[in-house]
């Protein structure tokens, strides 16, 4: 049944860097179990949801100093995996049914991402998670996110973030930073905002695909955002009025 939502299938983009919490690397469960009860209620309500974390808690692609490019890219694509299936193992202890897809070749561990068995899952209440990124080096798990939205054909990307959205500036630099309550893809693109990667912004624009920033802070900004409510930053290919 769905109540009062806006959008019934989103991709949520989660941040390695927020399941590692204060401790900064690693998985803080105590957050993977506050997000998976968000995640129950948002299910509860109607929503499909798809779901791809980065990798940053395990390893950043271009934290390898003088290592080999492709080779970083790809033991961060293997990060991402990790977090996959913690949050899978994690919803799973929580009632909630759950398919992991990777975009690499691990069948041991997971299948390959396929769009008719993850739509099939998707509308049976399970929540698919994408591991891997784009199975390829050079691209972030933002463009990842855009990826699977656009193949799944959600009604939009959801990317939580550890701040409330889009700003002018910088606001824990700059005291009097402005948030922008919407934006454009194009604009983002033209001003070189630092807030998703080229690739994720052409993406989205190109295929009609909002993209809505949020404070993951508190987890129940996840169902907020499904419902429409005014929070963070709207990302849309034209100008909302």
């Amino acid at each position: 049944m769905q109540h009062n939502l806006k959008y019934r299938r989103a991709l949520l983009k989660l941040s390695g860097e927020a399941l590692a919490g204060a401790k900064g690397n690693g998985i803080d469960f105590s957050i993977a179990e506050a997000i998976g009860a968000q995640v129950k209620a948002c299910l509860a309500a109607g929503a499909q949801l798809g779901v791809v974390v980065g990798g940053g808690n395990f390893w950043r692609g271009r934290t390898g100093g003088s290592m080999d490019a492709v080779r970083a890219d790809q033991m961060g694509m293997l990060a991402t995996v990790m977090n996959a299936v913690a949050l899978a193992d994690t919803f799973a202890q929580l009632g909630i049914p759950t398919l992991v897809q990777a975009a690499l070749q691990l069948p041991q561990i997971a299948p390959p991402v396929n769009k008719a068995a993850a739509v099939a899952a998707l509308e049976e209440g399970k929540v698919v998670l994408f591991g891997g990124g784009t199975g390829n080096p050079f691209f972030t798990t933002d463009s990842a996110a855009a990826l699977w939205a656009v193949e799944i054909e959600a009604d939009v990307v959801l990317k939580a973030t550890n701040v409330d959205g889009i700003y002018d500036r910088d606001p824990r630099q700059h005291a009097n930073a402005r948030l922008y309550p919407t934006l454009t893809h194009d604009r983002i693109l033209a001003e070189r905002l630092q807030v998703m990667d080229a690739t994720c912004a052409s993406l989205c624009r190109d295929h009609a695909m909002p993209m809505l920033l949020f404070n993951l802070s508190d987890p129940a900004n996840i169902l907020r955002a499904l419902r429409g409510e005014t929070i963070g930053t709207l990302v849309t290919v034209d100008e909302v009025k």
